[in-house]
């Protein structure tokens, strides 16, 4: 069985950083493309960054560009994402997805999501 167990987020002031972290475990997680994706209240689940099983090329929404790192240790099963300069609109719920075939930057293909992570900017 799949899971994909999250760690971090809380609450950082605006222009602060913090980094999320997502373990696997269950599956080939070196054979999966791995995303972020993030969802504030009222709002559509929105993608954030993904990165390619070997790690070796990222991509990013537009927003987030520069500012959300997205990387994954394949050793240990985990994908992390680093996000600084953050901004009040940045507060949400973010999610770690992992998906089989392809890079996670739609929702509905996500094979498997993480439990979320609430990541609350003040202003």
């Amino acid at each position: 069985q799949v899971q994909l167990v999250q760690s971090g987020g809380g609450l950082v002031q605006a222009g602060g950083s913090l980094r999320l972290s997502c373990a696997a475990s269950g599956g080939t997680f070196s054979q999966w493309g791995m995303g972020w994706f993030r969802q504030a209240p009222g709002k559509e689940r929105e993608f954030v960054a993904a990165i390619t099983s070997s790690g070796g090329d990222t991509y990013s929404s537009d927003s987030m560009r520069g500012r959300f790192t997205i990387s994954r240790d394949n050793a240990r099963n985990t994908v992390y994402l680093q996000m600084s300069s953050l901004k009040a609109e940045d507060t949400a719920v973010y999610y770690c997805a992992a998906q089989r075939v392809g890079l996670p930057h739609t929702a509905r293909w996500v094979d498997y999501w993480g439990q979320g992570s609430q990541v609350t900017v003040s202003s």
